[in-house]
């Protein structure tokens, strides 16, 4: 198997919201074209331990990023070093610390904010630095890299769901409109990505609460969502994948071998 793959990861979207609100991928739920898998997340539940257990397949008290504000490289094996390894191209539309954790560090904006190095992991990338960066501007700065760069891995990374639970709360309007925003911004790009030959998964580091915040064992702090669309995928209703499988199971769609990571074999076709 060798497929292009688009992993796109809706930072602090909790799976109930996602159900609830995501019209246009509950439809395509419903088409057969996409399915939705609940997902608990590693702990703590914060963005860049979780960045580092979804790309690496590492669960932080293994990695050593167990919070926010420990900046460097990763010192782990994932999806960006294993394409690299194997002549891959990789792309990220993304906050500046996947930059922090798989490019240089710390960020420089200058520097980094466009990134064109093909000796670095992420090889080609328009990064961000402020929670509010408009998730319309983002997917345009995704689709720019996908037409440019024809990348094998793409990595697309929105930040506004997370900043909306961060001012108003899980249970808030301003929560649940962002993510239908996030849905529509989606519904533009989804089916053409799969036109192009691409397998996707839409997915979250880690969820909200009620408190504007995350970081524990809530159910609405821990539980995401998996949307997977491609027809690498099984589409196995009782597959119940791991947030720690992720890495792995984006390396045997990009056909990387000797990767050693945990794979969520039940997502993936057999017939492929």
């Amino acid at each position: 198997m060798s497929k292009k793959v688009i992993l796109v990861v809706l930072d602090g979207l909790a799976y109930e919201t996602a159900q609830q609100c995501m019209g246009f991928l509950q439809g395509l739920t419903e088409q057969g074209k996409a399915t939705l898998y609940k997902m608990q997340c590693e702990l703590p539940s914060m963005s860049r331990p979780l960045y580092e257990a979804i790309l690496t397949g590492v669960a932080p008290a293994d990695s050593g990023i167990v919070h926010n504000h420990i900046i460097r490289n990763s010192d782990q094996q994932g999806v960006f070093s294993f394409a690299h390894r194997a002549g891959l191209t990789t792309a990220a539309a993304a906050y500046h610390w996947f930059s922090e954790l798989y490019n240089r560090s710390p960020y420089d904006a200058v520097r980094d904010r466009f990134t064109n190095d093909p000796e670095q992991l992420i090889q080609h990338g328009i990064f961000y630095h402020q929670d509010t960066y408009p998730d319309s501007h983002l997917y345009l700065d995704a689709e720019w890299l996908r037409r440019h760069h024809d990348p094998d891995f793409l990595l697309v990374h929105s930040m506004n769901i997370d900043d909306a639970g961060h001012r108003a709360g899980l249970d808030s309007a301003h929560y649940r409109n962002t993510t239908r925003h996030a849905d529509t911004h989606l519904s533009v790009h989804l089916l053409q990505w799969l036109r192009a030959g691409y397998q996707i998964l839409v997915t979250a580091d880690h969820g909200m609460n009620n408190d504007k915040s995350h970081g524990g064992i809530l159910p609405e702090e821990r539980e995401v969502p998996l949307y997977v669309l491609g027809e690498s995928f099984s589409h196995d209703a009782a597959a119940a994948p791991r947030q720690l499988e992720l890495c792995g199971t984006v390396c045997e769609l990009l056909g990387i071998k000797g990767h050693n990571k945990p794979v969520a074999t039940s997502l993936i076709s057999t017939g492929l």
